[in-house]
C-alpha cells in the first residue's frame, strides 16, 4: 500500500465520471468540501489484501501524522497514480472500506471519497514541514518498531515522546530537524545559491587531489585566517586558561589508545600504510591534544583549562555526501578540550560553553535546533542539568537515546541551523567525556596527592572552519531571498575598504587615504585601473566589498570623503571619522592581513 499524507487547509472534490465497471455506487458520495483535513491519497497494491495486519498498520501510520499536524479529521482518497502493481478493484475496495473503519474507531472523524470515479479536487496545502509525508506499507513486513529511541525536551522540563507531539506547539525550524533527523525525509530543492558565493570568494574543489579537497583563493584564505583567530578569540572569552598547541595528523594504530578511539569513531577513517605501519589521519585534534596533555603534570588548582588546535582534520566521507564547504574529506576544525575536575565541574563549564556557542550563531543573526544525544540514565539522573541547558536555548531540543556504555561520551549536542533549502547543517558541537582521559592515560593529582582522571568536554565553538563559512554565506543566501542586499560582516570580507581615485590625477591621494587606514589594521585596496569610476563601484558592489571610496577633486578640496556603505548608501566623512566607525564595527574581532595586492590592476582575472 502507498500512502500520500497532505495537511490541507481546504479540499474538496466531485466526482464527475465512473472509471470503473466495479466502481463504488455513490448512494449522495458525489462530493465533500473539508477544512483542516488530512487528506490520504491511498493506492492499495497487489498482495496487499494477504496481510492481516497491514490495515490496523496503514491507520496507525495516518492517525499518527493526524496527532502531529493537529489535523481536525481524515478523507481517504482512492488514488491509483502511486503505483503501477494495482489490487484487483475487489480487493481494493474491501481495503479501503476495512481502513475507514479502523480509523472511525479509534475515534476520528474520516470520511472515504468513491472508488473507481474520476473526479476533480481543488486542495491547498498548509506548506509546513510535516504538511506532505510519504508512507509504503508493506505486506508481511514487521511493525515499525516507533520512535523509542527519540523524545522532545521543553524548556519546562516536558519530555515529550514523539508519538504524542502536536505540531502546534513547535517552532518551524524545529519541525524541519524532526522531518530529516526522525522521519527521514528527504527535502528537495535544487542547487542552493551559497554555491554560487563560494565561487565568488574563491572555495573551490581541487579537481587534480582526492575527493572532498578544497583549494582557497586569496580573498577565501583571508575568511579562513580570519575565522581560525576568531575561533581562538572565543575560545579565550570563556574565563579559564586556555593553550594553543599544534601538531601531527597522522597516528600509529598500534597504540592502543588510537586503535581504540578509532574504533569508535567509525569507517569514516583515512588510512595509509608506510613503513609496514598502519596509520591514520586524524579527524579531529584529539589525539595530538591528548597524547601531549599526559605528558603534562597536572594539579588539580590547575583545572578547568582548555587547549586548542587548529587542526586539519580528514573523515572519508562517501562520495555522494560531500558538498562544497560543508562535507569535505579535509576541513580545518578549531578544536578545543577543556580538561575539568569531575563531571560536575564539567557541567558548570558547559553552561559557558553553551551560552558562547548561541551567543556566536545569533551574531550572525541565525539561531541553531538542537539534538542531545544521551543515554535514557544520564536523562533521569541529570535532567535538572538539561532543563538548565534547553531554557538557555529557550526553545525545544531532539533527545536522541543511545545505547549504555557505548560512547566515551555522556552527553553529545549537535547544533543545526536549518539551510536555505530547509535542511538541517549541523555547525557547532560540544561533547561531555567521560572515557578518553583514562584510555590515553591523562592525570591530575586531586587535593589529596591522589591521582584522578579528568573528565573532557570537546567542543568546536563556531563550528569547522569551513561549516562557520558556510553559515555565514547561507545566510547571505537568505538575506538575498527576502529581497535584501547579501553581505558579509566587516571582520570577514576579504577587502574591507576599495578606496577609487577619480582619475589618476588623484591616485597620489587615493594611496594616502588607502595608507591611512592600513595603518590602522584595516584591509584595503585601491582600483587604479583604466576604467569609468561608475565601472569601478560596480565592481566592488559585485565582490560585496563593504565600504567603497572615490577620492576626486570635489573630496580633495573639501576634506570628505564620498563613502559608498553596502546596504546603506552614500555618505560624506572624514577620514578620521571613516576610520573610527570601521574600528567601532571591529571591535572584538580579529584583524587579519590582506592575502591581495593593494592594486587592482596587478591582480591576474580568475577565471
Amino acid at each position: 500500500m502507498r500512502l500520500l499524507l497532505i495537511h490541507a487547509k481546504s479540499f474538496d472534490y466531485e466526482a464527475v465520471q465512473r472509471a470503473l465497471d466495479e466502481a463504488e455506487p455513490l448512494d449522495g458520495n458525489r462530493g465533500g468540501s473539508f477544512e483542516n483535513v488530512l487528506v490520504a491519497f491511498v493506492t492499495v497494491e497487489q498482495g496487499d489484501s494477504g496481510d492481516a495486519s497491514l490495515v490496523e498498520r496503514a491507520a496507525g501510520e495516518i492517525l499518527d501524522v493526524l496527532r502531529r499536524v493537529g489535523a481536525q479529521r481524515v478523507l481517504l482518497y482512492p488514488y491509483a497514480h502511486l503505483s503501477s502493481n494495482l489490487a484487483s478493484p475487489r480487493e481494493a475496495k474491501e481495503i479501503l472500506a476495512s481502513l475507514e473503519r479502523v480509523i472511525a474507531e479509534r475515534g476520528v472523524s474520516v470520511s472515504r471519497a468513491p472508488f473507481g470515479w474520476y473526479k476533480r479536487f481543488r486542495l491547498e496545502c498548509y506548506g509546513h514541514p510535516l504538511s506532505e509525508l510519504s508512507r509504503t506499507i508493506i505486506p508481511g513486513e514487521k511493525p515499525a518498531p516507533g520512535y523509542q529511541d527519540y523524545a522532545v525536551l521543553f524548556p519546562d522540563g516536558r519530555v515529550v515522546p514523539i508519538e504524542e507531539l502536536s505540531a502546534g506547539e513547535l517552532p518551524q525550524d524545529f519541525l524541519k530537524l524532526l522531518e530529516a533527523e526522525v522521519f527521514k525525509v528527504r527535502r528537495e530543492g535544487g542547487e542552493p545559491t551559497y554555491l554560487d558565493y563560494c565561487k565568488k570568494f574563491g572555495f573551490e574543489w581541487e579537481p587534480m587531489s582526492d575527493l572532498g579537497h578544497m583549494r582557497y583563493g586569496p580573498e577565501a584564505t583571508v575568511m579562513v585566517e580570519a575565522v581560525a583567530e576568531y575561533a581562538w578569540m572565543c575560545a579565550q572569552s570563556l574565563g579559564i586558561p586556555v593553550f594553543r598547541v599544534k601538531g601531527t595528523n597522522t597516528f600509529n594504530l598500534e597504540y592502543k589508545p588510537v586503535k581504540t578511539h578509532a574504533e569508535l569513531f567509525g569507517d569514516r577513517l583515512y588510512q595509509l600504510e608506510v613503513d609496514d605501519k598502519k596509520l591514520v589521519l586524524r579527524y579531529a585534534a584529539c589525539h595530538q591534544q591528548f597524547a601531549m596533555v599526559k605528558d603534562w603534570s597536572i594539579s588539580y588548582r590547575n583545572l578547568p583549562f582548555g587547549v586548542l588546535e587548529i587542526a586539519d582534520s580528514y573523515r572519508l566521507e562517501q562520495p555522494g555526501e560531500l558538498l562544497l564547504c560543508f562535507r569535505l574529506r579535509k576541513f580545518l576544525m578549531p578544536d578545543l578540550h577543556i580538561f575539568c575536575k569531575d563531571l560536575e565541574e564539567a557541567k558548570q563549564v558547559s553552561f559557558r560553553v553553551h551560552s558562547k556557542i548561541y551567543e556566536e550563531i545569533r551574531k550572525l543573526g541565525r539561531d541553531y535546533v538542537s539534538i542531545y544525544n544521551l543515554t535514557r540514565s544520564f536523562l533521569e539522573g541529570e535532567r535538572e542539568y538539561l532543563r538548565r541547558l534547553v531554557g538557555m536555548e529557550g526553545k525545544p531540543v531532539l533527545l536522541h537515546f543511545v545505547p549504555e556504555g557505548k560512547y566515551y561520551w555522556v552527553l553529545n549536542v549537535e547544533y543545526n541551523i536549518i539551510d536555505e533549502l530547509g535542511r538541517p547543517r549541523e555547525i557547532g558541537t560540544f561533547q561531555i567525556d567521560v572515557g578518553n582521559a583514562e584510555r590515553f592515560g591523562i592525570t591530575y593529582v586531586d587535593e589529596n596527592n591522589e591521582p584522578k582522571h579528568p573528565v573532557i568536554i570537546h567542543t568546536a565553538l563556531l563550528g569547522s572552519i569551513e561549516r562557520y563559512i558556510f553559515a555565514v554565506l547561507d545566510t547571505a543566501a537568505q538575506t538575498a531571498k527576502s529581497g535584501k542586499q547579501p553581505s558579509l560582516p566587516l571582520w570577514l570580507s576579504p577587502v574591507q575598504v576599495r578606496v577609487i581615485p577619480h582619475s589618476q590625477e588623484f591616485l597620489a591621494e587615493a594611496e594616502r587615504v588607502a595608507d591611512e587606514l592600513e595603518k590602522a589594521g584595516l584591509r584595503v585596496d585601491l582600483d587604479d585601473r583604466d576604467e569609468s569610476v561608475a565601472r569601478r563601484i560596480r565592481d566592488a558592489e559585485v565582490k560585496w566589498i563593504p565600504y567603497v571610496v572615490v577620492v576626486g577633486k570635489r573630496e580633495v578640496e573639501s576634506g570628505k570623503l564620498s563613502v559608498r556603505v553596502r546596504g546603506s548608501g552614500q555618505r560624506e566623512m572624514t577620514l578620521e571619522e571613516l576610520k573610527a566607525q570601521l574600528l567601532r564595527e571591529l571591535e572584538g574581532y580579529p584583524r587579519v592581513p590582506s592575502t591581495l595586492p593593494r592594486r587592482v590592476s596587478l591582480r591576474p582575472k580568475y577565471r
